[in-house]
């Protein structure tokens, strides 16, 4: 019976382009999702070595319309040269090295594997991806069949392990992205909404704080606040809690929730040390965000705007955002202070340094990762020490893991260093007993 099914359908499967491995090697398999050896393997792989992974499913919403648009041969044709187009434009593409496998599950569309090398990037370098890829497939196929409508809806989710097996954690992963790619799978992505206003309502949240060190004097001269869903949970981590956060539209009040905790935290705790506070340009750039900020400080009077650094983070691109700059403005004639993360990772945060002057300049830990043993990273440190220097800003270097890269550090005279070598996150009341 299994050799028949084969038989019965080989030329069926033929049709379809299976799982595609890095490019120069392809290897075929049928259609269907079943998590073969290179899908695990590549995810394991990608897992143990410190780096981030995620599913992205892409949905063409009209699939089964095309039937009714095309002939058989051209719709045979069209299916192909959607996985064609997916294939050649991802080989192009500057994500090439970041695709562990394509794999077309025999429904509506593609599921990409990515991994991520900075964890805490993992988001914006998805949307990122998601932005630079899909207009060039909508384009192309467009152009190739003007008489018909291609458009995707697309979803992402986080493979993350915790207790399952690696198979059913790249399962669960995948059955999430489906649910948020198709709107019609209603049920999944209301849970999240539910979920996310939950969170919100009931501030199930918990703050960690990690200390920022005056590289010379070796004074903890600031902190850090990070994020942690609800314990237990599978939006504990905030990888997965701030992508469904983002996806169900509430990143701005899950942020705003966070400003108000940390200032509830910086004066229960009495500390009088400067806080940052991270907070994406979309928030930033919102209408509301000023009117919220004010509320929330009149409400904790014993904090000074003085204290609090708002430290921009992703690699979004400002462009667009309307009320950014303005707010910006605001918030500095306040007295508060800006910082731009992330220094080094992409153009984005170098074109915000160019366009606010940031009182603060983040180094990427892609910079500073074995920079004891990497010529080429020490100068881009130089390159990006005399950027602050013209524009007056001081400088932290982010993510230091050994003695050696603190040395490089010190060598170039960086003013402030964060990173597990000296500290890991805690919190901020324990973290300051501790220090």
């Amino acid at each position: 019976m299994r050799s028949g099914f084969w038989t019965l359908h080989s030329k069926r499967f033929s049709k379809w382009s299976k799982i595609l491995l890095p490019y120069r090697q392809l290897r075929y398999y049928p259609p269907q999702f079943v998590l073969r050896n290179p899908v695990l393997e590549g995810v394991y792989s990608a897992v143990a070595s410190g780096r981030k992974v995620a599913v992205v499913v892409a949905n063409l919403l009209n699939i089964k319309e095309l039937p009714q648009q095309l002939d058989a041969e051209d719709y045979r044709a069209c299916l192909l040269e959607l996985k064609t187009a997916f294939k050649e434009i991802l080989e192009a593409s500057e994500y090439n090295k970041e695709i562990l496998v394509v794999h077309d599950y025999y429904t509506d569309g593609i599921s990409i594997f990515l991994k991520i090398n900075d964890a805490r990037q993992s988001v914006p370098h998805i949307e990122s991806f998601i932005r630079t890829v899909m207009p060039k497939v909508e384009s192309r196929l467009a152009k190739r069949y003007p008489y018909c409508d291609f458009s995707f809806e697309v979803g992402y989710m986080f493979v993350e392990k915790q207790n399952d097996s690696t198979q059913d954690a790249i399962y669960k992963a995948h059955q999430q992205a489906i649910a948020m790619a198709e709107k019609r799978v209603q049920s999944k992505y209301i849970e999240s909404i539910l979920e996310m206003r939950e969170i919100i309502q009931k501030q199930n949240i918990t703050l960690l704080a990690q200390p920022i060190i005056d590289l010379s004097t070796h004074e903890v001269k600031a902190w850090e606040i990070l994020t942690r869903g609800p314990k237990g949970t599978s939006l504990e981590s905030p990888l997965p809690l701030f992508s469904v956060a983002r996806q169900t539209n509430m990143a701005f009040d899950l942020e705003m929730l966070i400003l108000e905790k940390a200032l509830q935290l910086t004066e229960e705790t009495g500390c009088k040390q400067e806080i940052f506070i991270n907070f994406t340009p979309l928030t930033l750039g919102s209408q509301r965000f000023m009117k919220n900020v004010s509320k929330v400080l009149k409400e904790h009077p014993a904090v000074l705007p003085s204290q609090i650094i708002f430290e921009i983070t992703e690699r979004d691109s400002i462009e667009g955002l309307h009320f950014f700059k303005e707010n910006i403005s605001a918030l500095r004639k306040m007295g508060f202070r800006i910082a731009v993360d992330d220094t080094g990772a992409g153009y984005a945060s170098l074109h915000t340094i160019s366009e606010i002057l940031p009182d603060i300049i983040k180094i990427d830990r892609s910079v500073i990762q074995d920079i004891d043993t990497n010529r080429v990273k020490e100068s881009m440190l130089k390159g990006l020490l005399l950027i602050a220097r013209e524009t007056g800003s001081l400088v932290v270097a982010e993510g230091i893991e050994k003695k050696e890269e603190a040395e490089v550090l010190s060598r170039n005279s960086v003013d402030l260093v964060q990173g597990y070598y000296y500290a890991r996150p805690g919190t901020l009341e324990t973290a300051r007993i501790a220090l």
